[in-house]
């Protein structure tokens, strides 16, 4: 696991449930606070540390990392899909531009400006990219393309009124198969991707990376309505040398692979480093299981130095229709696993990052089914974490001095836990004690009606008031009855299709 002193903690807890046994609820509560390792995440740990030994010592440490998952996760519940108005939609392509992309769908380019430049084949495409104007709209042919290359490198720059436009007309109809370690290499500024279905088609997970590396002068990049699968990072964003590719924009795609990444490489859908002002909205992001190296896996992070980014109205189901015994696995992050000082947004003259990220949000994203954090901040400096639902998963963790976060009207089915000198200012959160969690104790679930999100019926409690000078979108567009409940949503079956 990525949190040290485990075993420390395993002994404490120990003496935390022996402690609820002989001197009841109130002690082990206060010590499995103090603590703060999760029973999902104290499971594996015992399981390890018994494998070898004598067969009662073995026998044991299963049964107690059984015990403590199945306490904290509850039974494993049929897999079954969702058909959500949140992550790529079914549809055509708007015929003009819209005054507001986010609401109204997309956009062929300015009225008047757009040069329509039709491909049908690979071959034709490829061209097409490599000769890109200011302006221009290649839309595909409907059918199936087959990209084989390393990388297909994008260096003509759009502006900001005339982006280089890549697209299907209609959602669905154009399949581009990717057998690359890199799919496209956005080194320009303004290129905008819609409506596409893009597939990894490599033979080892290894050889698809990325479907999209956003990298140096690839600024003010947007991907909209896109369905995306079978990368190890669909979204790799990093600096080159002082460039950095900021003010981008993820919106309505769908991410997510069809089997257990079988790598070392780190696997995480929205890997973003050292870029600032990017908005992650409305995508449903699912099924990132890492099965080799640490198996440590991230739904979506931030991290390298950036700030005032934002994640919004998303649905991060890390555990969907895949599952696995084994690994870590993290919804949202600020901050992620840390950042090697040469990574960073400063080049590391000071050694580190410093705060991995500043001024950066999560607002009103559903985050579930997690066998680790449902939120990490690590290292994140003057964070707003507001109207989240985090269900199935160890919880919130923030973690080192530089982090300061503020939490409000979060509904949380684990516990807020504040490590290695973190500040936290907890406002007005429902969440779940250690206690009730080793308990097997769930009361948010049962406020929803459900342990998945193909479960939920129940509506969660309203606050008495909202967050602060905070407008918070609500997950699935249920229209406002003059403040929020807590969490994401109001009503879930809103968000169903």
């Amino acid at each position: 696991m990525k949190r040290g002193g485990i075993l420390s903690a395993l002994l404490v807890t120990m003496a935390a449930l022996l402690g609820l046994a002989v001197l009841g609820g109130a002690l082990a509560s206060q010590v499995l606070e103090q603590v703060g390792i999760a029973p999902r995440q104290l499971a594996p740990y015992i399981e390890r540390r018994a494998a070898g030994h004598n067969p009662t010592i073995v026998a044991f440490g299963q049964w107690m990392g059984h015990t403590l998952t199945a306490n904290d996760r509850g039974p494993a519940t049929p897999a079954r899909a969702l058909r959500l108005k949140v992550g790529a939609q079914p549809g055509p392509a708007a015929t003009g531009a819209s005054p507001n992309p986010s609401d109204a769908g997309l956009s062929p380019g300015p009225a008047g400006a757009a040069r329509l430049v039709p491909v049908a084949s690979a071959d034709a495409a490829l061209r097409a990219m490599a000769d890109a104007l200011p302006g221009d709209v290649i839309e595909f042919t409907p059918g199936r393309y087959r990209l084989k290359a390393p990388y297909v490198e994008l260096s003509r720059p759009g502006t900001a009124a005339q982006p280089i436009t890549v697209r299907a007309r209609i959602a669905g109809t154009v399949v581009l198969e990717l057998d690359t370690v890199e799919g496209f290499l956005i080194a320009a500024p303004y290129w905008h991707f819609e409506n596409l279905v893009i597939d990894g088609a490599c033979l080892q997970a290894a050889n698809c990376d990325h479907a999209f590396h956003v990298v140096g002068k690839g600024a003010h990049f947007i991907a909209r309505n896109n369905t995306i699968t079978d990368f190890n990072a669909h979204f790799k964003i990093n600096g080159s040398g002082p460039l950095m590719p900021d003010g981008g924009l993820l919106e309505h795609n769908t991410l997510r692979n069809t089997a257990v990444r079988a790598t070392a490489a780190a696997v995480t859908p929205i890997d973003l480093v050292a870029a600032s002002d990017w908005i992650v909205r409305k995508n449903f992001i699912a099924d990132f299981i890492k099965g080799g190296g640490d198996e440590t896996s991230y739904g979506a992070f931030f991290k390298g130095g950036g700030g005032n980014n934002l994640f919004e109205n998303n649905v991060v189901l890390c555990e969907y229709l895949l599952r696995a015994p084994t690994g870590a696995r993290v919804g949202l992050s600020l901050g992620g696993g840390g950042t090697g000082a040469a990574y960073c947004r400063n080049g590391g003259r000071d050694g580190s990052c410093g705060p991995e990220q500043s001024g950066s949000s999560l607002k009103a994203n559903l985050i579930a089914s997690c066998s680790d954090d449902g939120i990490y901040l690590n290292r994140a400096a003057a964070s707003t974490v507001l109207h989240n639902t985090v269900v199935d998963t160890a919880g919130v963790s923030v973690r080192y001095p530089e982090s300061d976060a503020r939490l409000e009207g979060n509904l949380i089915d684990g516990a807020i836990r504040r490590r290695n000198g973190a500040a936290v200012h907890d406002t007005d959160n429902i969440d779940t004690s250690m206690l009730r969690l080793f308990l097997g104790s769930h009361p948010v679930r049962q406020m929803l009606d459900g342990a998945t999100a193909a479960d939920f019926k129940g509506k969660p409690p309203r606050r008495g008031k909202d967050a602060a000078g905070a407008a918070v979108p609500d997950l699935c567009d249920t229209p406002s009855r003059g403040v929020h409940a807590y969490g994401a949503f109001d009503d879930f079956g809103d968000c169903l299709r």
